[in-house]
């Protein structure tokens, strides 16, 4: 007899819906398993046959052939036990067929029957909507997640036997249901508050800058300056995500498999810091079967590079292209896979080599040319495209005893909101999130500039060496200044204010 039931396979953070055809006919006993099978899914055949066995269930002694639709698309992963279960359990007729054509099935059987997560089920969910699929049938572990895309009925089941009781008896089980919406406002961020930061007004200033706007930044200092410490502040200070936003991270996550601890939604920004050891595939993703990297995880949040110079330079040039672009395409010879990396470059790194360059207590003990060849880690292409670059300096011996607390991170929250608002207001029409999205003729539309201030940009750009692309950052975080003052139009002060933040651009 032939049973067909359908599942899904992950490409990139999409999926595509699979066909699981079980056909039991006469013949030697045995599995077969065709339609580019991964070893995993090989190896789905023995703990398929004793979940079945183990969980009572007859496992016809004939020859079974599992075909997995469409036959050139690889399939990967343990997700295929339950259906492949569940096409066994049709085609001997100990389950009712008639709704496996509504239903999508995935998850990982255990040897006793049980089923166990598995990842991208977010990412599955929402294509089953699209494709019109009823509803899912996941395990309990995966179904608040996959429960977050509405309008798709899902069942979460603990063990094979409940998914065989479904099948026959659909009117007694209720599917999972949650409010994705309700659930993103009832949270709250638990993250560090820029209210213990002592002194660093124009440290805290910029992060309120590149919150507002979405620029990346730069934080330049010696050892103990507080580098560290603000940067990984910013998420506290950067607005919540929107239901959309969080959906699109939620998905990303699932699909790296990180959902485990998170519940169903991600409510929070997410705020990645790789060891300066990262390989540029763990950066930008990659493998075999290409899975999102450090600058997809952080896509809607930050991505945080402490001790910049100490990354290799070829793993830092991986980050040009996505910074600019938005997202990052990782080509193989069956396919290519593009993921999201809409995110905020934090980094911070010492002056030089020993870390004092230019400290007023600490003395430098680096040569000129190990100062030089320190900071030509760092090419003119990858600096042009970090917005703010900011010189933090050791704080005075009053700021480090003083007892008062500084500005909480919920006040700065609320002016980086409000011009965000702002700047919503201008994109309308337009599929931009914020200010350092804005391309060329964004910034003719909405950075025009008057004779004194064009005068002023004009004597920076001579003076400093500024190429056209970090000019136009400046324009982008004069925007931004602007909107956090509440003004329509850049004034001389807006822009002198984005030039200072250029001013380490080639530190020697």
């Amino acid at each position: 007899m032939l049973a067909k039931v359908w599942s899904a396979a992950l490409v990139g953070i999409d999926a595509i819906k699979v066909g699981v055809e079980v056909d039991i006919a006469g013949g030697l006993p045995g599995i077969v398993v065709v339609g580019l099978p991964d070893t995993a899914v090989q190896e789905s055949r023995e703990r398929v046959k004793a979940a079945l066995k183990n969980a009572s269930y007859a496992f016809p002694m004939r020859k079974i052939v599992i075909n997995l639709t469409p036959a050139d698309l690889r399939k990967e992963g343990p997700s295929f036990d339950l259906p492949i279960s569940v096409g066994i359990l049709a085609a001997s007729e100990q389950v009712n067929p008639q709704l496996l054509e509504d239903y999508l099935f995935l998850g990982e059987v255990s040897l006793d029957g049980g089923l166990r997560p598995v990842a991208g089920v977010v990412a599955i969910a929402a294509t089953a909507y699209q494709l019109g699929i009823k509803g899912l049938i996941v395990p309990i572990d995966n179904a608040r997640e996959a429960a977050v895309v509405e309008g798709l009925e899902v069942y979460g089941f603990q063990h094979l036997s409940e998914v065989a009781d479904f099948l026959n008896h659909p009117s007694h089980h209720q599917p999972t249901r949650i409010n994705g919406a309700e659930e993103l406002a009832r949270s709250r961020f638990q993250g560090l508050d820029l209210k213990d930061v002592k002194g660093q007004a124009q440290a805290r200033r910029a992060l309120e800058i590149a919150a507002a706007g979405g620029h990346n930044l730069i934080f330049v200092g010696p050892p103990g300056s507080g580098k560290t410490m603000l940067a990984r502040r910013l998420p506290g200070i950067l607005p919540p995500l929107t239901f959309e936003e969080a959906l699109e991270v939620t998905q990303i996550h699932s699909v790296a498999g990180l959902l485990k601890d998170k519940g169903s939604l991600v409510s929070d920004r997410p705020f990645r810091s790789p060891h300066h050891s990262a390989s540029g595939p763990s950066l930008v993703g990659g493998g075999s079967f290409p899975r999102p990297g450090e600058i997809s995880l952080a896509h809607r949040g930050v991505l945080f590079l402490d001790e910049l110079t100490e990354f290799k330079r070829d793993v830092l040039e991986f980050l040009r292209q996505p910074l600019e672009d938005g997202h990052v395409t990782i080509s193989r010879t069956r396919q290519s896979v593009s993921f999201p990396a809409k995110f905020t470059l934090v980094a911070s790194t010492n002056p030089c080599p020993c870390g004092y360059f230019g400290d007023t207590v600490q003395p430098c003990t680096c040569s000129p040319r190990h100062r030089e060849q320190y900071w030509a880690k760092l090419s003119g292409p990858l600096m042009d495209r970090i917005d703010l670059q900011v010189a933090v300096n050791r704080l005075k011996p009053e700021e480090i005893t003083q007892q008062s607390l500084g500005e909480e991170s919920e006040n700065i929250r609320l002016r980086v909101q409000q011009a965000r608002v702002r700047a919503g207001d201008r994109f309308q029409n337009e599929t931009l999130h914020c200010n350092a999205e804005m391309q060329g003729r964004h910034l003719r539309q909405w950075c025009r500039l008057e004779d004194a201030t064009r005068i002023l940009l004009e004597n920076a750009i001579r003076r400093m060496g500024l190429s056209a692309r970090a000019t136009d950052r400046i324009l982008k975080v004069s925007r931004t200044i602007a909107d956090l003052e509440g003004s329509e139009n850049l004034q001389t002060a807006h822009v002198a204010e984005a030039i200072q933040y250029r001013t380490i651009d080639r530190m020697q």
